[in-house]
């Protein structure tokens, strides 16, 4: 079976669209109607007149695609492609961190479930956080998961003090510093580019910090042709593939996986679609609190 062709098919059929992230594996970019960031997804989720949605993604992802559609069939692959970033904190935590700095808004990242963001002002992804942020007009936020992006987005904004809660993404917060220097070292025409959910002391070292659609945007409009991506594996994929006449390197030769980004297959997809399963749901009333956080971000990010 050409499964591609079947999905193609399915998708005229059931008028259905594929959003795929770019951490992705790359194949699924032969079937996804939309492939980018986070932000870019939510905002094809927000447009699309489609009844079905199949979320090449995680958990997180689907659930904020529901949230926005409500009314539409909304379906992720694989049930198992979760984000440990996200499972960081729940509901309970969420509302502990707040008591414990009442009366400051609260920015949480989109790498977060349905339930923390319904108590939460406004939401993020990492290629608005600054902008985000700086929208409070308030000298102090509260934001999480993520402490490595928003001790970021504190030393860019300069005077709001970002209060962190103690999450990450296990894979950017693991880039060591040192095989950073070592890579650099051997490949020294090399430009690091780096996601900010990389360590601050990574960061530190990168000539060149941003979200995925960044990192990405900042190559294509590039004369440099050696790059380091110190970013998820799906990314530097799509580099290698996209700019054949430019040089793409790991950290230390070792490539970042996140290993529930590559739970989705092509042939997960198919039977998605064939079977409209498995569909994910939201509690109403959670749904309606958490699209108010996330809207917000939309109205901001326009």
């Amino acid at each position: 079976m050409n499964y591609i062709t079947e999905i193609n098919k399915l998708k005229k059929e059931k008028n259905a669209v594929i959003l795929a992230h770019c951490y992705q594996n790359i194949e699924i970019d032969e079937v996804a109607d939309y492939v980018g960031d986070s932000l870019y997804l939510s905002q094809m989720a927000a447009k699309t007149d489609a009844d079905i949605i199949i979320f090449a993604g995680v958990y997180f992802m689907a659930q904020t695609a529901k949230i926005l559609n409500p009314s539409k069939k909304v379906i992720l692959p694989n049930l198992n492609a979760g984000c440990e970033m996200a499972d960081m904190i729940n509901l309970q935590q969420l509302r502990e961190f707040k008591n414990k700095y009442p009366n400051i808004p609260t920015v949480c990242y989109i790498n977060s479930t349905a339930e923390v963001k319904s108590e939460c002002d406004i939401c993020c992804t990492s290629s608005n956080a600054v902008k985000i942020v700086k929208s409070l007009n308030s000298d102090k936020v509260l934001f999480l998961p993520d402490r490595n992006l928003g001790r970021w987005v504190e030393k860019q904004l300069g005077n709001v003090k970002v209060i962190t809660y103690d999450g990450c993404c296990p894979i950017h917060n693991k880039l060591n510093p040192t095989e950073i220097k070592e890579t650099k070292t051997k490949y020294p025409k090399a430009i690091v580019l780096a996601h900010p959910e990389c360590t601050e002391e990574f960061l530190s070292q990168a000539d060149y910090v941003g979200s995925t659609s960044g990192i990405i945007n900042f190559v294509k409009n590039s004369n440099e042709k050696e790059f380091i991506i110190a970013t998820e594996k799906g990314v530097l994929d799509r580099l290698k593939r996209d700019y054949p006449d430019k040089k793409f390197y790991d950290v230390y030769n070792k490539p970042s996986i996140c290993p529930s980004m590559k739970l989705n297959t092509i042939e997960d997809i198919y039977n998605a679609l064939l079977n409209e399963a498995p569909e994910i749901e939201v509690d109403k009333e959670i749904s309606q609190k958490a699209l108010k956080c996330i809207n917000r971000m939309l109205e901001v990010s326009k």
